[in-house]
């Protein structure tokens, strides 16, 4: 059973369990967990992990139109580095700085490997919170900042120069869209991050949505880095589009809203498509667009 079929089953008892995170009497409050063998490759200091482990989490307070407020997480290791932990706290701290959020501490234990588990808490404004659901046709399908900056850091860290590693660690530090998420909770119909990737987000967003969506290749907002180690236009779109972990938010506005939209986004909004009938499928150019992304087996 991968995670999505383990969604599934949990959504028979926890309705919400789809979502980017639970919203109680609300606050807003979501959990992630990170792994040194899948999601920080060789080069990767302990201040890009601090600060992607805990962002991670951040992003999906984000993805519910809330502001975040608070961040713990569990560091595991082999064995404890004083240097390598002080840095990960710094890494930590920093990024919830960025959100107008704090890092409040956590939790250490032994492990076999360098493993980390981040919480994090929020509050939803008077908007309400924005769930995956509530995309009708019609509605525009639009995402911010920019795509496949994380499929350019791993094959930066894989050259393995000095300096390839040390762009890698910085396209890794992303912003968390905490700002952006709050500005589009009056207007989006239906929002989540980009972790899991731009192509199966639109899987995703279709079946909790019971519509199809099309998506116009050309419109792809994408990051500088991955014209650098693209090797072709066809590699281009799918770094862009398949990788994930760029922790952008996927959402649907009503077509009077998007100047609205565009305007509360300081990282940018951009229409990269449209929400159709279920019977249209999810397509990109006018061809089935494969559920591919990132899946937990």
């Amino acid at each position: 059973m991968n995670e999505r079929d383990a969604l599934r089953m949990l959504a028979v008892n926890l309705p919400h369990a789809g979502d980017d995170a639970a919203v109680v009497d609300g606050s807003v409050i979501t959990t992630d967990m990170l792994h040194e063998r899948t999601d920080f490759p060789a080069g990767t200091t302990r201040y890009t992990a601090g600060w992607r482990a805990v962002g991670a989490s951040l992003s999906d307070v984000a993805a519910m139109g809330a502001n975040a407020t608070a961040a713990v997480a569990v560091y595991a290791d082999e064995q404890f580095d004083r240097d390598e932990l002080a840095r990960f706290v710094s890494g930590a701290a920093e990024v919830c700085a960025t959100v107008g959020a704090e890092y409040v501490g956590g939790d250490l234990d032994a492990h076999v490997e360098f493993t980390v588990a981040t919480t994090a808490i929020g509050d939803v404004t008077d908007a309400g919170a924005v769930w995956r659901s509530g995309a009708e046709p019609g509605d525009a399908l639009c995402v911010t900042g920019e795509l496949g900056r994380s499929a350019a850091a791993l094959r930066l860290f894989e050259r393995d120069t000095v300096e390839s590693v040390e762009r890698a660690n910085a396209l890794f530090r992303f912003t968390p869209r905490v700002a952006d998420g709050v500005g589009l909770a009056p207007h989006a119909t239906a929002m989540m991050d980009s972790s899991d990737g731009l192509a199966r987000s639109l899987h995703q967003l279709a079946e909790a949505n019971d519509v199809g969506i099309v998506l116009d290749r050309e419109a792809l907002p994408v990051h500088p880095a991955v014209d650098d180690v693209a090797a072709d236009s066809d590699d281009r779109f799918e770094l862009a589009a398949t990788f994930g972990e760029d922790f952008e938010l996927v959402c649907t506005v009503p077509e009077d809203e998007i100047t609205a939209a565009e305007a509360a986004c300081p990282a940018g909004l951009v229409r990269v498509g449209t929400v159709m009938p279920a019977e249209e499928g999810v397509t990109a150019d006018a061809e089935d667009l494969p559920d591919a992304g990132y899946t937990h087996e």
